[in-house]
Protein backbone atom coordinates (compact mmCIF):
# COMPACT_ATOMS: atom_id res chain seq x y z
CA UNK A 1 0.00 0.00 0.00
CA UNK A 2 1.48 3.29 -1.07
CA UNK A 3 1.56 6.41 1.08
CA UNK A 4 -1.35 8.06 -0.73
CA UNK A 5 -3.70 5.18 0.20
CA UNK A 6 -2.49 5.20 3.78
CA UNK A 7 -3.18 8.92 4.09
CA UNK A 8 -6.64 8.50 2.53
CA UNK A 9 -7.54 5.68 4.94
CA UNK A 10 -6.36 7.75 7.91
CA UNK A 11 -8.43 10.72 6.77
CA UNK A 12 -11.55 8.58 6.39
CA UNK A 13 -11.01 7.02 9.81
CA UNK A 14 -10.61 10.46 11.33
CA UNK A 15 -13.82 11.70 9.70
CA UNK A 16 -15.74 8.67 10.93
CA UNK A 17 -14.42 9.19 14.47
CA UNK A 18 -15.38 12.88 14.40
CA UNK A 19 -18.86 12.02 13.18
CA UNK A 20 -19.28 9.41 15.93
CA UNK A 21 -18.17 11.89 18.57
CA UNK A 22 -20.58 14.50 17.19
CA UNK A 23 -23.43 11.99 17.31
CA UNK A 24 -22.59 11.07 20.90
CA UNK A 25 -22.46 14.74 21.81
CA UNK A 26 -25.83 15.44 20.21
CA UNK A 27 -27.37 12.46 21.95
CA UNK A 28 -25.98 13.54 25.33
CA UNK A 29 -27.25 17.08 24.81
CA UNK A 30 -30.74 15.83 23.97
CA UNK A 31 -30.66 13.54 27.00
CA UNK A 32 -29.82 16.42 29.33
CA UNK A 33 -32.43 18.67 27.76
CA UNK A 34 -35.06 16.05 28.53
CA UNK A 35 -33.69 15.64 32.06
CA UNK A 36 -33.93 19.41 32.61
CA UNK A 37 -37.54 19.40 31.40
CA UNK A 38 -38.31 16.50 33.74
CA UNK A 39 -36.70 18.30 36.68
CA UNK A 40 -38.78 21.40 36.09
CA UNK A 41 -41.89 19.24 35.99
CA UNK A 42 -40.99 17.64 39.33
CA UNK A 43 -41.59 20.96 41.09
CA UNK A 44 -45.31 20.36 40.54
CA UNK A 45 -45.22 16.67 41.55
CA UNK A 46 -46.01 15.53 45.14
CA UNK A 47 -42.80 15.31 47.20
CA UNK A 48 -43.16 11.63 48.01
CA UNK A 49 -42.88 10.91 44.28
CA UNK A 50 -40.53 13.70 43.27
CA UNK A 51 -37.85 13.13 45.91
CA UNK A 52 -36.89 9.55 44.86
CA UNK A 53 -36.61 10.70 41.25
CA UNK A 54 -34.23 13.52 42.15
CA UNK A 55 -32.14 11.28 44.37
CA UNK A 56 -31.88 8.75 41.53
CA UNK A 57 -30.64 11.50 39.22
CA UNK A 58 -28.05 12.59 41.79
CA UNK A 59 -26.77 9.03 42.05
CA UNK A 60 -26.33 8.76 38.28
CA UNK A 61 -24.62 12.15 37.97
CA UNK A 62 -24.69 14.69 35.19
CA UNK A 63 -23.45 18.09 34.10
CA UNK A 64 -22.95 20.98 36.55
CA UNK A 65 -25.99 22.69 35.08
CA UNK A 66 -28.13 19.61 35.60
CA UNK A 67 -26.93 19.14 39.18
CA UNK A 68 -27.51 22.83 39.91
CA UNK A 69 -31.11 22.48 38.75
CA UNK A 70 -31.50 19.38 40.91
CA UNK A 71 -30.36 21.39 43.94
CA UNK A 72 -32.97 24.03 43.16
CA UNK A 73 -35.71 21.40 43.02
CA UNK A 74 -34.59 19.90 46.34
CA UNK A 75 -34.64 23.35 47.89
CA UNK A 76 -38.36 23.67 47.13
CA UNK A 77 -39.20 20.52 49.10
CA UNK A 78 -40.25 20.65 52.72
CA UNK A 79 -38.92 17.20 53.57
CA UNK A 80 -36.07 16.09 55.87
CA UNK A 81 -34.65 13.79 53.22
CA UNK A 82 -34.51 16.65 50.74
CA UNK A 83 -32.64 18.77 53.27
CA UNK A 84 -30.28 15.87 53.96
CA UNK A 85 -29.59 15.49 50.23
CA UNK A 86 -28.78 19.19 50.00
CA UNK A 87 -26.35 18.92 52.91
CA UNK A 88 -24.68 15.88 51.40
CA UNK A 89 -24.10 17.64 48.08
CA UNK A 90 -23.07 20.86 49.82
CA UNK A 91 -20.32 18.89 51.57
CA UNK A 92 -19.13 16.72 48.69
CA UNK A 93 -20.08 18.61 45.53
CA UNK A 94 -18.20 21.32 43.71
CA UNK A 95 -18.68 24.34 41.50
CA UNK A 96 -21.97 26.10 40.89
CA UNK A 97 -24.01 23.09 41.93
CA UNK A 98 -22.39 23.01 45.37
CA UNK A 99 -22.98 26.73 45.81
CA UNK A 100 -26.62 26.30 44.77
CA UNK A 101 -27.02 23.48 47.30
CA UNK A 102 -25.66 25.73 50.05
CA UNK A 103 -27.96 28.60 49.11
CA UNK A 104 -30.93 26.24 48.96
CA UNK A 105 -30.19 25.20 52.53
CA UNK A 106 -30.73 28.82 53.52
CA UNK A 107 -33.98 28.99 51.56
CA UNK A 108 -35.22 25.63 52.85
CA UNK A 109 -34.44 26.63 56.44
CA UNK A 110 -34.33 23.10 57.85
CA UNK A 111 -32.77 23.32 61.32
CA UNK A 112 -30.48 20.31 60.94
CA UNK A 113 -29.35 21.45 57.51
CA UNK A 114 -28.68 24.98 58.79
CA UNK A 115 -26.59 23.51 61.61
CA UNK A 116 -24.34 21.84 59.01
CA UNK A 117 -23.40 25.15 57.39
CA UNK A 118 -20.71 25.95 59.96
CA UNK A 119 -18.83 22.76 59.04
CA UNK A 120 -19.28 23.47 55.33
CA UNK A 121 -17.88 26.98 55.86
CA UNK A 122 -14.87 25.68 57.80
CA UNK A 123 -13.98 23.09 55.16
CA UNK A 124 -15.03 24.96 52.01
CA UNK A 125 -13.12 27.03 49.51
CA UNK A 126 -13.67 30.77 48.99
CA UNK A 127 -16.75 30.28 46.81
CA UNK A 128 -18.31 27.83 49.27
CA UNK A 129 -17.70 30.23 52.17
CA UNK A 130 -19.36 33.06 50.26
CA UNK A 131 -22.33 30.80 49.52
CA UNK A 132 -22.63 29.93 53.22
CA UNK A 133 -22.73 33.64 54.11
CA UNK A 134 -25.42 34.12 51.48
CA UNK A 135 -27.40 31.21 52.96
CA UNK A 136 -27.18 32.80 56.40
CA UNK A 137 -28.30 36.10 54.89
CA UNK A 138 -31.30 34.42 53.25
CA UNK A 139 -32.19 32.71 56.53
CA UNK A 140 -31.56 35.94 58.50
CA UNK A 141 -29.19 34.08 60.86
CA UNK A 142 -27.30 37.08 62.27
CA UNK A 143 -25.74 35.12 65.13
CA UNK A 144 -24.09 32.66 62.73
CA UNK A 145 -22.54 35.43 60.64
CA UNK A 146 -21.39 37.24 63.78
CA UNK A 147 -19.71 34.04 65.00
CA UNK A 148 -17.83 33.79 61.68
CA UNK A 149 -16.67 37.41 61.95
CA UNK A 150 -15.50 36.93 65.53
CA UNK A 151 -13.58 33.76 64.67
CA UNK A 152 -12.10 35.02 61.39
CA UNK A 153 -8.32 35.06 61.15
CA UNK A 154 -8.21 35.81 57.43
CA UNK A 155 -8.78 39.46 56.55
CA UNK A 156 -10.86 38.68 53.45
CA UNK A 157 -13.11 36.30 55.40
CA UNK A 158 -13.56 38.95 58.09
CA UNK A 159 -14.47 41.62 55.56
CA UNK A 160 -17.02 39.35 53.84
CA UNK A 161 -18.66 38.51 57.17
CA UNK A 162 -18.74 42.16 58.25
CA UNK A 163 -20.25 43.21 54.93
CA UNK A 164 -22.94 40.55 55.33
CA UNK A 165 -23.74 41.85 58.81
CA UNK A 166 -24.07 45.32 57.34
CA UNK A 167 -26.57 44.13 54.73
CA UNK A 168 -28.48 42.48 57.59
CA UNK A 169 -28.54 45.81 59.49
CA UNK A 170 -26.90 44.06 62.45
CA UNK A 171 -25.96 47.27 64.27
CA UNK A 172 -25.46 45.67 67.69
CA UNK A 173 -23.17 42.97 66.31
CA UNK A 174 -21.11 45.51 64.37
CA UNK A 175 -20.71 47.58 67.53
CA UNK A 176 -19.52 44.46 69.39
CA UNK A 177 -16.98 43.77 66.63
CA UNK A 178 -15.56 47.27 67.00
CA UNK A 179 -15.03 46.67 70.73
CA UNK A 180 -13.64 43.16 70.23
CA UNK A 181 -11.51 43.67 67.12
CA UNK A 182 -11.01 47.41 66.90
CA UNK A 183 -11.84 49.91 64.20
CA UNK A 184 -11.11 49.06 60.58
CA UNK A 185 -11.93 50.10 57.04
CA UNK A 186 -14.15 47.01 56.81
CA UNK A 187 -16.28 48.34 59.65
CA UNK A 188 -16.46 51.77 58.04
CA UNK A 189 -17.72 50.19 54.82
CA UNK A 190 -20.25 48.24 56.89
CA UNK A 191 -21.46 51.42 58.60
CA UNK A 192 -21.93 53.03 55.18
CA UNK A 193 -23.90 50.04 53.87
CA UNK A 194 -26.08 49.91 56.99
CA UNK A 195 -26.45 53.72 57.11
CA UNK A 196 -25.06 53.77 60.67
CA UNK A 197 -24.24 57.45 61.03
CA UNK A 198 -23.79 57.40 64.82
CA UNK A 199 -20.93 54.90 64.73
CA UNK A 200 -19.28 56.76 61.85
CA UNK A 201 -19.33 59.99 63.82
CA UNK A 202 -17.66 58.24 66.77
CA UNK A 203 -14.87 57.00 64.50
CA UNK A 204 -14.58 60.39 62.80
CA UNK A 205 -13.87 62.02 66.17
CA UNK A 206 -11.50 59.24 67.30
CA UNK A 207 -7.90 60.08 66.42
CA UNK A 208 -6.35 56.87 67.73
CA UNK A 209 -5.98 55.52 64.18
CA UNK A 210 -5.47 58.38 61.69
CA UNK A 211 -6.15 56.25 58.59
CA UNK A 212 -9.42 54.90 59.97
CA UNK A 213 -10.39 58.37 61.20
CA UNK A 214 -9.85 59.88 57.75
CA UNK A 215 -11.97 57.14 56.12
CA UNK A 216 -14.74 57.71 58.66
CA UNK A 217 -14.69 61.47 58.17
CA UNK A 218 -15.13 61.10 54.41
CA UNK A 219 -17.88 58.53 55.00
CA UNK A 220 -19.92 61.11 56.92
CA UNK A 221 -20.46 62.87 53.62
CA UNK A 222 -21.67 59.65 52.02
CA UNK A 223 -24.14 58.71 54.76
CA UNK A 224 -25.26 62.33 55.26
CA UNK A 225 -26.67 62.07 58.77
CA UNK A 226 -28.85 64.73 60.39
CA UNK A 227 -25.88 66.89 61.43
CA UNK A 228 -23.16 65.64 59.08
CA UNK A 229 -22.49 69.09 57.64
CA UNK A 230 -22.03 70.69 61.05
CA UNK A 231 -19.84 67.83 62.29
CA UNK A 232 -17.56 68.01 59.25
CA UNK A 233 -17.16 71.79 59.63
CA UNK A 234 -16.41 71.33 63.34
CA UNK A 235 -13.78 68.66 62.64
CA UNK A 236 -12.22 70.82 59.93
CA UNK A 237 -11.97 73.88 62.16
CA UNK A 238 -10.83 72.03 65.29
CA UNK A 239 -7.97 70.07 63.74
CA UNK A 240 -4.44 71.15 62.92
CA UNK A 241 -3.76 67.85 61.15
CA UNK A 242 -3.55 68.36 57.39
CA UNK A 243 -4.89 64.88 56.59
CA UNK A 244 -7.87 65.30 58.92
CA UNK A 245 -8.74 68.67 57.41
CA UNK A 246 -8.39 67.25 53.90
CA UNK A 247 -10.69 64.35 54.81
CA UNK A 248 -13.25 66.78 56.27
CA UNK A 249 -13.15 68.84 53.07
CA UNK A 250 -13.58 65.65 51.03
CA UNK A 251 -16.59 64.77 53.18
CA UNK A 252 -18.12 68.19 52.57
CA UNK A 253 -17.44 67.75 48.86
CA UNK A 254 -19.00 64.28 48.77
CA UNK A 255 -22.03 65.50 50.72
CA UNK A 256 -22.44 68.47 48.36
CA UNK A 257 -22.28 70.88 51.31
CA UNK A 258 -21.25 73.91 49.27
CA UNK A 259 -22.65 76.45 51.76
CA UNK A 260 -20.39 75.04 54.47
CA UNK A 261 -17.35 75.24 52.18
CA UNK A 262 -18.24 78.87 51.41
CA UNK A 263 -18.40 79.56 55.15
CA UNK A 264 -14.93 78.09 55.61
CA UNK A 265 -13.64 80.14 52.67
CA UNK A 266 -14.90 83.39 54.13
CA UNK A 267 -13.55 82.67 57.60
CA UNK A 268 -10.08 81.67 56.40
CA UNK A 269 -7.10 84.01 56.56
CA UNK A 270 -4.86 81.71 54.50
CA UNK A 271 -4.60 82.40 50.78
CA UNK A 272 -3.53 78.82 50.17
CA UNK A 273 -6.52 77.49 52.08
CA UNK A 274 -8.88 79.88 50.27
CA UNK A 275 -7.54 78.55 46.98
CA UNK A 276 -8.25 74.93 47.99
CA UNK A 277 -11.77 75.79 49.17
CA UNK A 278 -12.59 77.77 46.03
CA UNK A 279 -11.26 74.93 43.88
CA UNK A 280 -13.61 72.56 45.70
CA UNK A 281 -16.58 74.83 44.95
CA UNK A 282 -15.61 75.03 41.28
CA UNK A 283 -15.22 71.25 40.94
CA UNK A 284 -18.60 70.81 42.64
CA UNK A 285 -20.05 73.07 39.94
CA UNK A 286 -21.63 75.11 42.73
CA UNK A 287 -23.42 78.33 41.88
CA UNK A 288 -21.67 79.81 44.91
CA UNK A 289 -18.32 79.49 43.14
CA UNK A 290 -19.07 82.34 40.74
CA UNK A 291 -20.18 84.56 43.62
CA UNK A 292 -16.80 83.99 45.26
CA UNK A 293 -14.91 84.54 41.99
CA UNK A 294 -16.82 87.75 41.23
CA UNK A 295 -16.13 89.08 44.72
CA UNK A 296 -12.44 88.20 44.53
CA UNK A 297 -12.05 89.85 41.12
CA UNK A 298 -13.77 92.95 42.48
CA UNK A 299 -11.20 93.08 45.27
CA UNK A 300 -13.55 91.98 48.03
CA UNK A 301 -12.72 89.32 50.59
Amino acid sequence: MNNSYRILILLIAGLLTTAAVAQDSDAQREKEELQMIALEALIHVPEERALPAVKKLLASGGSDELMESAMFVLGQMDHPDAAAALVSYAKTGSGDAQEEAIRMIGINGDDEAMAALSEIYANGDENAREAVLEAYLIADDVDAVFAIAMAATDEDDYEEAVETLAVMDAHDQLAQLRVAKGSSEALIDAYIISDNYEELEKLARDGSDPDVQAEAIEALGIVDGPNAEAVLVDIYKASDDEDVREAALDGLFIGDFDAAILELYRSSNSMSEKGDLLEALVIMDSDLAMDVIDSALAGDQ
